[in-house]
């Protein structure tokens, strides 16, 4: 499997790996970046044992994990990926996003999701794209809802956090049979 390079006027995606992932360093010490995520990146090495989660799961085709490059201000802002990918069932997820802060609010979480939007619908052809979201994190939520996902369920407290906390997430999705109307909508702008 060969990792794709999706771009646009906005925003490079590219293969997540342990030749650039330090370019993501400082991104990565921000405070509550990642506050709703059972993940830890808050540390060098725990930047690096978290993209080597990812790189294991890219070499086991389950994973395709991206370094974002925002083009508008010429510097990488963070990461986000593919994950549990079921080829078989043609379903996959998108998330494990996480932005820096000045990228908020920009417009670059809305080009890249388009851009993963598009490349799993009609370049893989998947059938589905989920989003799992804890169920705490209004922010996230509203902003997947922005994207026409359908609030599909909640799985109760079903993933352990840093914590201790037994977070519930909410499922997200959009199907294959609804990306054209959510293209010519959401997304007539790209």
């Amino acid at each position: 499997m060969i990792a794709p390079t999706i771009e646009n006027n906005r925003v490079k995606l590219s293969l997540l790996d342990l030749s650039n992932y330090n370019s993501l360093e400082a991104i990565a010490q921000e405070k509550d970046l990642i506050y709703y995520s059972p993940s830890d990146i808050s540390t060098p090495e725990k930047l690096h044992d978290y993209v080597q989660v990812a790189v294991d799961g890219y070499y086991h085709k389950t994973v395709i994990p991206f370094i974002i490059y925002d083009k508008e201000k010429e510097v990488y802002a963070g990461s986000t990926r593919f994950g549990l990918i079921n080829w078989k069932n043609k379903v996959l997820h998108i998330g494990w996003t996480w932005i820096g802060h000045d990228f908020q609010g920009t417009g670059l979480n809305k080009n890249m999701k388009f851009l993963m939007l598009q490349y799993a619908f009609e370049t893989l052809e998947f059938e589905k794209v989920e989003f799992r979201i804890d169920s705490r994190n209004n922010k996230s939520r509203r902003a997947t809802e922005k994207l026409g996902a359908t609030l599909e369920g909640i799985l109760r407290k079903d993933t352990v956090m840093k914590d201790g906390y037994r977070r519930s997430t909410c499922c997200y999705g959009i199907l294959k049979e609804e990306w054209p109307t959510i293209k010519s909508t959401i997304f007539k702008t790209f």
